[in-house]
């Protein structure tokens, strides 16, 4: 059985930690790794590390710096399959998406490595004569990430890639959960000469390694993605300094049915964006609108397609559509959820309970649910799961009011032939982001941010980039 060392400026160290951390396998509830549960020293001694070594980084062309960045592309492309199977083992992930989740990490790498040649400022007309104003944008200086355990790899990138070619140094907090994969590529960043003390990653719990590194006063930035109750924690942490924060919390994504919609692309698309990763992702459809004229199709033709959704070994279940959950809390919370909903009339119409063919793991099966009441849990709070409640509405109107009603605001689609309808939604609907006829998924070069509780501030794109530069401006009176 492996254990991984914390990796603190360039080095694999032993943590003086008394206990570890188990990773298990959730899809056979076998413990595959041991991880040393970081302490605050260990938090600290990342921090020291990545702030000595931020000068001589920042001073670094950005186009140096995005070599490193390709150079972490290419490890990761040249050791793809033992990073994906890495990935399904340790969070029962299937493999195909696992694969994805990889391979999309490398192609951030490169994407951010884009951004060296335009990271650009801006001169602004002066009032006075001999006098000009410039605009500069440079590096907060060290940059904290806090990973989840749903998409580890990518979220790490997210964090590092924009941190780095922006000339900052990083320290990751990976999951607890979920560490393998990203200390695997730790070991794989001491093979391409990246400087010491530029890219650290500390594990443990995170009111220990977590905390540490958010009242810190070296951070210069956390960007964590987590729950709502994490998020919180993290600005309260970060108030000391008035640290900022970036976050990317939960979210509960209703998806909108219109009578003219392509029932096929709305029905595909709605459950491919439940059951990817099991409905463990932020941005998945949480809930359904489905205008009354088509409500009854839409229902029976989704719960077939739900029922007829494929669950297998995340490992070996090559063309499995889904897998087990994360952990034991997972089931006992989805379960209490749905049970919760059941008391209240609301109608189970296929699933409902933790899946009976599998003796071993946290399988449980893809939901459909009817009859909910609009001021529920199971309509209200995130499940994270494949449980999928269905409402009808009369009115686009009404549903946007409907898909409105929640404390969350990250992502939302709507599913209509109608220009007028598709506008009318994706200006009323308060979330982040909208999906047109399509299912819920970001793109790298767009803008992943919620609304609301779902975060402050935002990952991808330019806009992404930027969240790890200060704004800088000099004003320039000459004779």
């Amino acid at each position: 059985m492996k254990h991984y060392k914390q990796y603190i400026n360039g080095q694999f160290v032993d943590s003086k930690a008394t206990s570890v951390i188990e990773v298990l396998n959730p899809c056979t509830e076998e413990v595959i790794s041991t991880i040393s549960s970081g302490t605050v020293e260990d938090a600290n001694n990342a921090l020291e590390a990545a702030k000595k070594a931020q000068p001589a980084w920042e001073a670094l062309p950005a186009i140096q710096r995005a070599s490193f960045l390709h150079k972490m592309a290419d490890v990761i492309r040249e050791n793809r399959i033992f990073l994906a199977e890495t990935l399904s083992r340790e969070q029962a992930k299937v493999i195909g998406l696992a694969q994805v989740e990889i391979d999309v990490t490398a192609d951030y790498f490169d994407y951010n490595a884009g951004w060296a040649r335009r990271i650009e400022g801006e001169i602004i007309q002066s009032d006075r004569e001999k006098e000009h104003i410039y605009l500069h944008k440079v590096p907060i200086g060290v940059a904290v990430g806090i990973c989840p355990w749903n998409f580890p790899f990518f979220v790490m990138a997210r964090k590092v890639a924009a941190s780095l070619i922006t000339g900052n140094t990083c320290v990751i907090k990976p999951s607890s959960e979920a560490p393998n994969t990203i200390m695997e590529f730790a070991d794989f960043i001491q093979k391409i000469g990246l400087p010491a003390g530029v890219l650290n990653f500390v594990c443990g719990a995170g009111r220990t390694v977590g905390n540490a590194l958010s009242k810190s006063p070296i951070t210069g930035i956390i960007s964590l993605t987590g729950s709502v109750s994490a998020g919180q924690q993290i600005i309260s942490a970060a108030a000391e300094n008035i640290t900022k924060v970036s976050l990317e919390l939960g979210g509960k994504a209703p998806a909108i049915v219109c009578a003219d919609a392509n029932l096929d692309l709305a029905l595909n698309s709605i459950v491919a964006s439940k059951v990817i990763f099991s409905g463990q992702v932020c941005n998945c459809a949480e809930r359904v609108y489905v205008e009354d004229s088509i409500y009854d199709e839409f229902v029976d033709k989704l719960t077939k397609k739900m029922s007829e959704v494929t669950i297998d070994d995340a490992l070996t279940g090559v063309n499995a559509d889904m897998s087990s959950l994360v952990s034991q809390s997972q089931i006992d919370k989805i379960s209490e959820m749905v049970e919760f909903a059941k008391k209240e009339g609301a109608e189970v119409l296929v699933g409902g309970k933790r899946h009976e063919r599998f003796d071993k793991g946290y399988f449980y099966e893809p939901t459909v649910i009817t009859n909910c009441k609009q001021s529920s849990k199971i309509i209200q709070e995130e499940v994270f799961g494949p449980v999928l409640p269905v409402m009808k509405f009369s009115t686009l109107d009404e549903a946007i009011a409907l898909s409105n009603d929640t404390e969350f605001g990250l992502t939302s689609s709507i599913f209509s032939e109608n220009f007028n309808n598709i506008m009318r939604a994706t200006n009323g609907l308060h979330f982040g982001e909208t999906y047109v006829n399509r299912e819920h998924f970001e793109a790298i070069q767009g803008f992943h941010a919620g609304w609301k509780k779902s975060g402050i501030g935002g990952a991808d794109g330019k806009h992404g980039m930027e969240e790890y530069l200060h704004t800088k401006v000099v004003y320039a009176k000459y004779y």
